[in-house]
């Protein structure tokens, strides 16, 4: 048996964040043991068989109930036994008539709500309204959702909601879905800690953001969670697929100084980080860096065609490469960053191109392993070493690599001096694009 549910614990709600509420519409849960089956072949199991009678509408920014669920889809569903390699979650169309529907003032299934207005405006879909947002193997746990005959698992879709919303140039906002999950247990399901300024002991006045991080496939730590802290400092994870994981947490105070980040390497689910205390730079002015540059693509033609790119900024520490959160400021709500390739005079010959610049930590990290007495943090290094990273998405595809190779890397940036923009001088050149 498997139940499934839906969580989101988010860095982008109102009243400091863009959105007030984030609504969408899901019809269908679908598992399937092939990582590489398309929508269309044979094999597919249905989680959710009720839903496409009754779909269900979630706030993806609302209130857990329990603190860690935000609905849960159903009721469970007997599977055969064996290993899920791919999941997928399929959307309510923007035509569909649904009840109790929160987005009838944009007359569509899904939208967005916003805190400048308190206005509801359209989300607009992909293929993932037909064929279902893809959560491939690499965004499972453990590479896949495993059910003995007999069993009952709970499964937990994780839904980045501040990194798959993307605002178009025409004001529009299309859903760019960003999703993990993973098994869940009942108990010790769970990371949770406390984040303080280290001078005063108190907490931070700002924003402070906090991500949980694993190994990807090439051994890079990518986000696969992240949250905002509440007003008293404090941060939950919750439901999480068992293993273990890195905290990265960056801080931001209300006047707009800037933290070093901090990392705690290997805590498990159901274990508490205990107080975090983040170090401030002595001098005033020296706490950010700004790294700009552009991105390109074009076709198997050589000529300009339009793509989504997620941007990251990496750091290398000890041999282990960590993704280093962006400063969760009015102009970053999300832990990476989003651009969409567009044609433009200022593009290079045959391409289409995007210009990005993102804020950064310029302190060095301050990194130590989990300990459950707390963690002993010491500096890495005086200033950081950035590279910015970028993976190509077929748009509209529901997450779909594109363009070959899908992930283009700059070249190392070792900083020397806060308060700086960095020129990345050379673009991330993505070719062979769709």
């Amino acid at each position: 048996m498997a139940t499934v549910s839906i969580s989101d614990p988010a860095t982008c709600a109102g009243p400091s964040g863009p959105f007030l509420h984030v609504y969408v519409t899901v019809v269908d849960v679908q598992v399937h043991t092939s990582a590489t089956a398309s929508a269309t072949d044979s094999g597919w199991q249905d989680l959710t068989p009720n839903l496409s009678s009754s779909p269900k509408q979630i706030d993806l920014l609302g209130q857990a109930n329990n603190q860690c669920f935000l609905a849960t889809l159903g009721d469970a569903k007997q599977l055969q036994a064996g290993t899920y390699q791919q999941i997928r979650v399929i959307l309510a169309d923007n035509s569909a008539s649904i009840s109790s529907n929160q987005c009838s003032a944009a007359g569509t299934a899904n939208c967005v709500v916003l805190s400048a207005d308190s206005k509801a405006y359209a989300l607009q879909l992909s293929s993932e309204a037909k064929t279902g947002i893809k959560i491939p193997s690499g965004q499972l746990a453990s590479g896949g959702f495993t059910i003995g005959a007999g069993q009952t698992k709970d499964l937990n879709i994780d839904f980045d909601t501040c990194a798959s919303i993307v605002q178009t140039g025409n004001g529009q906002f299309r859903l760019k879905p960003v999703l993990h999950a993973g098994e869940v247990t009942t108990t010790a399901t769970s990371i949770n800690g406390t984040v303080i300024d280290k001078v005063s002991g108190k907490v931070i006045p700002g924003n402070v953001l906090v991500a949980l991080e694993q190994k990807d496939s090439t051994g890079v730590d990518r986000i696969v969670m992240s949250t905002l802290t509440n007003a008293d400092g404090t941060f939950t994870f919750c439901p999480l697929p068992t293993g273990m994981y890195d905290v990265v947490v960056v801080g931001i105070t209300s006047t707009g100084t800037v933290y070093a980040p901090a990392i705690v390497t290997g805590v498990a689910n159901g274990e508490t980080t205990g107080t975090i205390a983040l170090s401030a730079p002595l001098l005033a002015g020296t706490s950010t860096a700004t790294l700009a540059g552009k991105v390109t693509s074009q076709n198997a033609s050589n000529s300009g065609t339009v793509t989504d790119v997620s941007l990251s900024a990496l750091e290398t520490i000890s041999a282990t490469t960590y993704t280093i959160p962006l400063v969760p400021n009015a102009l970053q709500n999300a832990a990476t960053a989003t651009v969409t390739t567009a044609a433009g005079s200022s593009c290079p010959n045959n391409t289409d191109c995007a210009t990005y610049s993102v804020l950064l930590p310029a302190a060095g990290v301050y990194i130590g392993a989990y300990s459950t007495s707390g963690a002993t943090l010491m500096q890495s290094s005086p200033y950081a070493t950035y590279i910015v990273d970028g993976i190509a998405f077929v748009p509209s595809s529901g997450g779909t690599l594109n363009c070959t190779p899908s992930e283009m890397k700059s070249q190392a940036y070792a900083l020397t001096a806060g308060g700086a923009t960095i020129s990345v001088t050379s673009a991330l050149a993505f070719t062979q694009c769709q």
